[in-house]
């Protein structure tokens, strides 16, 4: 995979997760009305530190085992069926119109006073977050760092630069009172990221077998 085919699916693997409503989502909803647009940045920056120290031990605290035929067709594989359910999850709730921007605020105050903290708490302690990152992240960067530490780069700022595009705009939009997003363009949008979560799952899962097969002949 290309560099530049390398960060266009990590932003939109990275968009159709920051999308689902979630802790991330109230601790932005609840920030911007008390303080300012600029909560949504800052929440993200907290999580994208926690994403980066992430991706550095999974880089160099694992490369050997990433090289291993066998290991690499498992992680596949279970990262791919991750994305099957999580895009599955996505369509269900688009048909169902269970997905709504409103009803998301948090009551618990005292971490919005540092925002910057709140994005690495709120990641930190989302199951989630830790599933996606041991399956379909680990898959992601295994794949990236086929190509270097360029490709890992490239894996990394698309990913992030999809939680801060969706969360600012959820900051702008709260902060001036305004709603950007209906839930009827919210659902189509879950839905269409939806399906094409489906479709990459079966990328991940084809070469995770192909892997296997391999690993094992």
């Amino acid at each position: 995979m290309a560099l530049w085919g390398i960060f266009i699916s990590a932003f939109i693997i990275g968009f159709s997760g920051a999308i689902m409503p979630g802790p991330m989502l109230g601790v932005t909803i609840d920030g911007s009305l008390k303080k300012s647009w600029m909560a949504g940045p800052l929440i993200v920056l907290g999580h994208g530190i926690l994403e980066l120290l992430l991706i550095a031990v999974m880089t160099f605290g694992l490369k050997d085992f990433f090289s291993n035929l066998t290991v690499a067709g498992f992680i596949g594989l279970f990262g791919g069926l991750f994305l099957a359910w999580m895009g599955y999850g996505m369509i269900k709730s688009a048909v169902g119109k269970s997905v709504s921007l409103n009803g998301q605020r948090t009551g618990n105050n005292s971490y919005l006073r540092n925002l910057v903290f709140t994005g690495i708490y709120v990641s930190a302690t989302n199951p989630y977050f830790i599933i996606w990152w041991a399956s379909t992240g680990m898959e992601s960067i295994r794949r990236a760092y086929e190509i270097g530490l360029l490709g890992v780069l490239f894996f990394y700022v698309g990913h992030i630069l999809s939680d801060f595009a969706w969360y600012t705009l959820i900051s702008v939009a709260v902060s001036r009172g305004k709603k950007l997003v209906s839930d009827a363009v919210y659902s189509r949008i879950v839905l269409l990221l939806g399906i094409f979560i489906i479709a990459f799952s079966f990328y991940f899962i084809g070469s995770g077998c192909k892997m296997l097969l391999n690993g094992v002949m």
